[in-house]
């Protein structure tokens, strides 16, 4: 029984896969290049105090990771045993709510045996690309919800020895090539986000069901190839009718 509680304790501030401060580090961010290329980057960093109480289960959850990264197609770097780096990249905005959903999900969600077995507490998280198409631009809309309303830790015998707000503080950064502008509701449900060039961080509430939205634009591919085909369609058009059309000169008649 006291195992169950000390590795529901370690699961507790895993699955915390947003944390930058406390028992495990990590820093989340979704870096768009253009419409066609992006990453998603997470750099997590175990605490000593965390793996020497249970060195064999934050190492197994490590190895989780490593192995649902690579089937999304990502890749995965122990830069040593308490520190991994995750590079999931993605090609336009429907994998990357595919595989940031699948990653995640994967990791604040596990499945039914093990939530039986660690007594974990189940984290909702879920991220939604809305994109619209013009002419020369794409205007694209994210929206994440992350709820941590169940996190908490709790000592060996079961008492809570750190409320969420005093053990976790939470960031989830989104980098774009033009910047990108936070988006806050009229009912306060959307928290606000801070500018640090041209990426936006939002810092989440622990203990609270967190909701941010964001909008930005990007460039058409489609949109400016199409223009300039047309344009030069069009300029070899006015070129032909500007332009005098040559003359043959007539035949010279036989000598005779």
């Amino acid at each position: 029984m006291r195992f169950l509680q000390r590795s529901r304790m370690i699961w507790v501030m895993l699955l915390a896969s947003l944390v930058l401060s406390g028992c495990v580090k990590s820093e989340v961010g979704i870096t768009v290049e253009s419409p066609n290329r992006g990453t998603i980057v997470q750099h997590i960093r175990l605490d000593e105090r965390l793996t020497s109480v249970n060195s064999g289960t934050a190492q197994k959850w490590l190895d989780g990771i490593e192995k649902r990264v690579r089937r999304i197609q990502g890749k995965a770097r122990r830069l040593s045993n308490q520190e991994i780096l995750v590079t999931i990249p993605f090609g336009n905005s429907r994998e990357l709510e595919t595989r940031f959903n699948e990653f995640f999900s994967s990791v604040t969600d596990p499945d039914r045996s093990d939530r039986k077995e660690f007594d974990l507490p189940k984290l909702k998280s879920h991220l939604k690309v809305q994109e619209g198409n013009f002419l020369l631009l794409e205007r694209q809309r994210v929206i994440y919800d992350l709820d941590l309303r169940s996190l908490g830790i709790l000592a060996p015998d079961g008492s809570l020895i750190a409320s969420p707000g005093s053990l976790l503080e939470l960031e989830f950064g989104l980098t774009t090539p033009w910047g990108a502008r936070s988006i806050t509701r009229k009912d306060g449900t959307a928290i606000s986000a801070r500018r640090e060039g041209k990426q936006l961080i939002w810092t989440l509430q622990p203990g609270q069901s967190n909701h941010l939205e964001a909008a930005f634009w990007l460039p058409n591919p489609l949109g400016i190839g199409t223009v300039v085909i047309v344009a030069i369609v069009a300029g070899g058009i006015y070129l032909r009718r500007i332009l005098p059309t040559p003359t043959t000169a007539p035949p010279l008649a036989p000598n005779s």
